[in-house]
Formats: structure tokens, sequence, C-alpha cells
């Protein structure tokens, strides 16, 4: 008698201070919501287009190279992003799309033949960087070649 007694006070209780808060004054602490907030809420990504720079200075855009993967390291957190490893040639340009803003460390890794060295060269990734094709475009210098 006395458990059924607490436990019919108990849900009286829970429901008096469930019903206590009205729909109304919920929907008005939310009423200027519109789920723009969740959109402010994400990072910002852009798309990468990776080159190679020669020794000479030339950018280079096209064809097949020594080049394992390329890869974006954010300064700020350490995170790695990288193109793909494939141990074997790739062509360039090459692509990564949705890299958060933030300033990086951009570099390649040796291919499969070991043909090439390859530098490393700091840069933000910003609206400030985007060209008109809507990609931030990355030269990875060569710094030795056989």
């Amino acid at each position: 008698m006395k458990k059924s007694i607490f436990t019919v006070s108990a849900l009286i209780g829970l429901l008096t201070v469930a019903t206590s808060f009205s729909s109304r004054e919920i929907t008005q602490t939310y009423k200027g919501y519109s789920g723009a907030a969740d959109e402010t809420l994400k990072t910002q990504t852009y798309k990468i287009r990776y080159g190679l720079l020669s020794k000479n200075g030339t950018k280079i855009l096209s064809g097949n190279y020594d080049v394992g993967s390329f890869l974006a390291e954010n300064i700020a957190t350490g995170e790695v992003y990288d193109t793909y490893y494939s141990g074997g040639f790739q062509s360039v340009p090459q692509y990564y799309h949705d890299l958060p803003a933030g300033t990086y460390s951009f570099s390649a890794m040796q291919g499969q033949g070991g043909w090439v060295g390859y530098g490393t060269i700091v840069a933000t990734v910003s609206d400030a960087n985007v060209d008109s094709d809507g990609y931030i475009t990355v030269y990875i210098p060569i710094i030795w070649e056989e």
C-alpha cells in the first residue's frame, strides 16, 4: 500500500512539473529559430587542386609523375588530409574536396620509384586564395629528381 501511494504521488508530481510548461512558452523561446544556425556551425571547406613546381620554376598541371600521395597537414591541429596513397605514379592535377579552412603544410610523398623528391610549402586555405575555377591551386616543389 505504501509503495502504491508513493508511486502515485511521484507520478502526480512528475505530471505537474511536465505540464507546468505550456507549448506556448516553449514556442516563444525558440520563435526566432529558423534552422539557419545549423548552416553557420558547419566549417567552411575548400576544393584543392594539386600541381607540381619544377626545379626551374615551371608550374605543372598535366602528366604522370612519381607521386605516392599529396598531403595537407593542418598546422594548428596536426590533422593530415591526403589525396590517395597508391605508392606509385599519379597524374596531375590531383584534387581534394572539403579541406577545412586553415593554415597547412602541403607536401607530396615519393612514389614507388623514388626518382623524385618533393619539398613543402605552407599556405592558408581561405576565400582569398580561391581562383576563378573555384579551386585553390597548390604547387608542390620538386627539389630533386633522377
